[in-house]
């Protein structure tokens, strides 16, 4: 029985598996017929959509086509027109070569024909040269026979005997000479000086070289003057500017481009003013008492400039050098000024490269005091001011930053190549510098420079813009005669040596004095 349980079993569920394997054959076929009728029903829609798409994009190629053709067409009608122009221009142009050409051949003829003539008067000229030549040979022949000395040692001879008497005659020559062109040379430098005024920023120099001093009434005028101008020339030559007394009312102008004599003679002119006693002992008594104020007032701006980067134990003599910096301008920029900020710069810098802040605001402010000893010493201002540093026990560091910040020595710190920078950075911000008034000074420098370096003198200022320079001689040591020849020999020199707009007027000036004391 229990076989027969197991074989019916076995049995049914053969069956089972039989029937399943039926009815799933049954529906695969119908899905498939289904996914057929499907798959067709979508390629149908797809065919209808493909067409649909492609006769749209025909038509938009055939839309793209016309548009291009149409804006090739205005282009190449553009680009016609512009060659057409450009023919024109051509054509133009190479007529106009013509007609130039045709004047270069005919002035090329004209200059051939000159040459020639030129030449033809050279060989002539060679030929008259060439006989003076043997008759001066022969002259002096004879002359050497007739005096029984040779050539060089009658030269001499003549050259010593004449040599003080063409002095004194050339000295009332250059002094008549001057007298006869004064009034043509008056007339042609105003002309020269007008059209120089009108081309230069006048307002830029009257704020850097101009200094006005107020007056209580037009009566001080006349006493600032003197008599035959005695005060006037006495306050011009102990300061070495030039005072302008004009038509301005209540005030009186100081032209001078120099910052520290300006400073001082305005203090003086000033102190004069107020005081009533105004002779030239009292002048020359007030100048003293003024450079003394401006020399404090220059330790005061170094030690401000100290205290206010925050920069300390700075030798007093570097302190000096520094405050002086207040009276110079590089290219218009004032020079103190330029240090502070380089100072500040530099220390900014260093703070954001994690190096030492105050050694950096202390090489950023003392990197141009070479500046301020400039005119008195050669070379370089970087190298004079890494020379002063290190002559008041500044550290190597220092020294070194300040004499490679214009590539004089070559920057091999950090701390070099950070005030390089700073020094660029303030120099080179929009209206920080004018080349124009550092070219003026300069000059103005050159012209002081040329007049001392002749034996006798005691003192030269370039006044009036640069247009005169004023030369104080020795009494003992330059005759009246001699100024004449010595202004003659500085203005051959400033010929020499200068380049300059218009002429430059010469004024030697010799005085004695004689001073006694009533007892």
């Amino acid at each position: 029985m229990d076989i027969l349980l197991i074989v019916m079993v076995l049995i049914a569920l053969a069956i089972g598996v039989f029937l399943g394997m039926i009815l799933k054959h049954k529906l695969s076929e119908s899905t498939v017929a289904n996914a057929k009728v499907a798959a067709e029903q979508i390629i149908a829609d797809a065919r209808k959509e493909s067409e649909t798409v492609l006769k749209e994009a025909t038509i938009q190629a055939k839309d793209v086509v016309l548009q291009a053709k149409d804006d090739w067409e205005k282009e190449a009608r553009e680009l016609r027109r512009e060659i057409q122009g450009q023919e024109n221009r051509l054509q133009q142009k190479e007529e106009n070569l013509d007609r130039k050409l045709d004047q270069l051949d005919q002035r090329s003829n004209e200059l051939n024909k000159k040459e020639n003539q030129l030449q033809q008067q050279n060989d002539q000229l060679n030929k008259k040269t060439a006989e003076i030549d043997q008759l001066l040979a022969d002259q002096h022949a004879q002359l050497e026979k007739i005096s029984g000395m040779s050539g060089e040692q009658a030269k001499q001879q003549l050259l010593d005997s004449m040599l003080s008497e063409a002095k004194h005659d050339a000295a009332k020559s250059i002094k008549q000479i001057e007298d006869e062109a004064r009034e043509i040379a008056d007339r042609k430098a105003k002309m020269i000086m007008a059209l120089a005024i009108q081309r230069y920023a006048g307002d830029f120099v009257a704020e850097k070289t101009v200094s006005v001093v107020p007056l209580p009434s037009d009566e001080m005028k006349g006493r600032i003057i003197g008599r035959e101008g005695r005060n006037i020339r006495a306050i011009e030559a102990a300061t070495g500017i030039d005072l302008i007394i004009d038509d301005t009312p209540e005030a009186v102008v100081i032209s001078g481009f120099n910052p520290v004599r300006r400073e001082i003679a305005r203090i003086a002119l000033e102190r004069l003013i107020a005081d009533g006693r105004i002779h030239p002992a009292r002048i020359e008594e007030l100048v003293e008492k003024a450079g003394e104020e401006v020399d404090e007032a220059i330790r005061e701006a170094g030690e401000q400039a100290t205290f206010d980067v925050g920069v300390h134990g700075i030798h007093p003599e570097i302190i000096k050098l520094l405050g002086m910096l207040r009276y110079r301008t590089s290219y218009g920029q004032n020079v103190l000024v330029h240090s502070i900020e380089v100072a500040f710069l530099c220390g900014m810098m260093a703070s954001e490269l994690g190096i030492n802040v105050k050694q950096a605001k202390r090489a950023g402010l003392l990197h141009d005091i070479g500046k301020a000893v400039s005119h008195e010493l050669e070379g370089s201002h970087a190298v004079n001011g890494g020379d002063l540093a290190r002559k008041y026990g500044e550290s190597a560091k220092i020294v070194h930053a300040i004499s490679a910040h214009h590539e004089d020595e070559k920057p091999d710190t950090v701390l070099a190549i950070l005030v390089q920078a700073a020094d660029a950075l303030s120099g080179a911000r929009p209206g920080a510098r004018r080349e124009t008034l550092e070219t003026y000074v300069k000059r103005l420098r050159d012209l002081e420079q040329i007049g001392t370096s002749f034996g006798g003198v005691t003192g030269c200022f370039a006044i009036q813009a640069g247009r005169e320079i004023r030369v104080m001689v020795a009494s003992e040591e330059i005759s009246d005669e001699q100024s004449h020849v010595l202004a003659k020999d500085i203005a051959h020199k400033i010929e020499q040596e200068m380049t300059y707009p218009g002429q430059i007027r010469v004024n030697v000036i010799r005085e004695t004095r004689a001073v006694e004391y009533a007892k």
